[in-house]
């Protein structure tokens, strides 16, 4: 019995280090205004969306199958992560028909530029300073 009073009183104690990174979270977006270094962007940092984004910096545009053949996925990891990107405006998609089949051909914005970017930046000076230059 003791042992679960413990064990109850550990989950309490890992609970606290969890508020205390939500607010170092909020003074990082406060230091990054300032100029600071900037957080990582969550939607391109996940794997396949950085591999979306990657290929269509590089490429003017792609289509579904392209993307699906070059990042050697599922129609279903393309679609909802293509979906994800073009919501937050990072790319854009123009669907057509060829002949009777359905095409889909995604291509990159502005924003997802900049936001490459910025990604590009943040991983660069990460690399820096674990380097210790």
């Amino acid at each position: 019995m003791a042992r679960m009073a413990k064990r109850a009183y550990d989950r309490d104690e890992q609970e606290e280090p969890r508020l205390v990174v939500a607010e170092n979270a909020k003074e990082q977006d406060g230091r990054a205004a300032r100029g600071g270094v900037p957080d990582l962007d969550r939607l391109i940092h996940e794997r396949m969306r950085l591999g979306i984004v990657s290929a269509l910096a590089v490429n003017e545009a792609l289509s579904f199958n392209e993307l699906k053949k070059l990042l050697d996925t599922t129609d279903g990891n393309v679609s909802v992560h293509a979906s994800r990107l073009e919501e937050a405006g990072y790319i854009t998609s123009y669907k057509y028909f060829e002949g009777r089949i359905p095409k889909t051909e995604y291509r990159l914005t502005e924003a997802g530029r900049a936001a490459l970017d910025r990604y590009l930046d943040h991983m660069e000076a990460l690399i820096r300073a674990t380097r210790g230059r």
